[in-house]
């Protein structure tokens, strides 16, 4: 049975229409980050009467689950990624960097749905971009990151790296450049975007979360042994890398000292593997993989993110608002929330000013039930469904 959902079932906005979806990722409710809100989007719009066919890769365990949570009359196609491999698969892919995630059959149906009719062709993700070229006339590209900032300061690992980069944001901007109309998640990548594109129609809708899956306790049970600092994310993704190495190298040892019965978990995919170089001690704890990731939320006292240079919403810090964990992280980690520094969250950029906040919420209980309560009232009015969905459907009466 699909869970509950809040989503709006009407919209004051928007006459329905025929919308085509391309998604990155299927849009399942704990899958990764963006099919959170693939989820929402997926279910909200089918709610408000759009007649929507969804187009995304995915992998055959998805299959099932997806069948699930949208039975017909919802239309959710996924395709198997084809593994390509060989000199001509390398050229492809520095031509149309990440155009190998739809597949052959993906792009055949797809062109075949196009052909018979639509209102809005909605493309989530910049490398989605290379299916809608033909249509940009009618279609909403949507952006969650840049890769113009993200890698803008990050030292290339090879020369092959450096040539790869460029191309990369090569292929990028000249995305961007063959769309007029354009959706981004934070205001920072709607300015960057107006520069590369030299047009103003480009628009900030946030990500949102259907939050009656994320249930908050408001005085949640804290455990005996000591209190937990949690840093949970994809370490596959650099910038969760990034910080879970500047967490490990820089400020753990500092936290453990001033509180030393203090105990770190990094928790998500990969998290073994790209930390095994760096021997955590016995006070910290890697959990790789987990199939549930929301005890590990409750588990933390604290959650840690000091990410430094990452572009988009951090869904995981969203997460974390929803769950009541109470967050310190960036300015790049809260990027796209409206949070205050000491009353949504800590937020700084330097060490010593993580490293004080995170001291301080986990010596004083009080402080930290403040901060999760205005965490949790912030993500509920920020990612809202229905005040995103309206944003989304505005973005749409603009199209064609």
């Amino acid at each position: 049975m699909a869970p509950a959902t809040r989503l709006a079932t009407a919209s004051p906005v928007a006459a329905p229409r025929r919308i085509v979806l391309v998604l990155m990722e299927p849009p399942l409710p704990f899958g990764n980050a963006a099919a959170r809100w693939y989820y929402v989007m997926v279910r909200g719009l089918a709610a408000r009467g759009h007649r929507i066919t969804t187009f995304t890769p995915g992998h055959e365990a998805d299959v099932v689950r997806v069948r699930e949570l949208f039975p017909p009359p919802h239309d959710v196609r996924l395709y198997p990624p084809v593994e390509r491999r060989g000199p001509a698969a390398k050229l492809a892919a520095a031509r149309r960097p990440h155009s190998y995630m739809f597949s052959p059959a993906l792009q055949r149906d797809l062109a075949g749905e196009l052909a018979a009719g639509f209102d809005v062709l909605h493309l989530e993700h910049v490398w989605s971009g290379w299916l809608g070229l033909g249509y940009a006339d009618r279609a909403l590209l949507t952006v969650q990151y840049l890769v113009d900032i993200d890698l803008a300061d990050v030292p290339p690992r090879s020369p092959l790296d450096r040539v790869r980069r460029r191309l990369i944001a090569r292929a990028e901007r000249r995305l961007l450049q063959r769309y007029p109309r354009i959706a981004t998640v934070t205001p920072r990548l709607t300015s960057r975007v107006r520069e590369i594109t030299g047009h103003d129609d480009v628009h900030t809708v946030p990500l949102a979360l259907d939050l009656s899956l994320y249930p908050f306790e408001a005085s949640p049970a804290t455990p005996g042994n000591g209190p937990v600092v949690g840093l949970i994310g994809s370490f596959a993704w650099q910038p969760t890398f990034r910080a879970a190495v500047r967490l490990l190298t820089r400020l753990w040892p500092q936290i453990r000292r001033r509180v030393p019965t203090a105990r770190l978990h990094l928790v998500g995919r990969h998290a073994a593997r790209a930390l095994r170089p760096f021997s955590p001690g016995p006070d910290v704890s890697v959990f790789d993989d987990v199939p549930e990731i929301a005890p590990h939320f409750r588990r933390a006292d604290v959650m840690l993110y000091a990410v430094d240079r990452g572009t988009g919403m951090k869904v995981k810090v969203m997460e974390a608002f929803a769950y009541g964990t109470p967050v310190v992280t960036t300015t790049d980690g809260i990027e796209g929330l409206p949070a205050e520094d000491g009353v949504h969250a800590g937020v700084t950029d330097d060490d010593a000013g993580l490293v004080a906040r995170t001291v301080a919420l986990l010596e004083r209980p009080e402080a930290r039930r403040r901060q999760r309560l205005a965490a949790r009232q912030l993500v509920e009015r920020h990612c809202d469904p229905t005040r995103v969905l309206d944003l989304l459907e505005r973005v749409y009466g603009t199209c064609g």
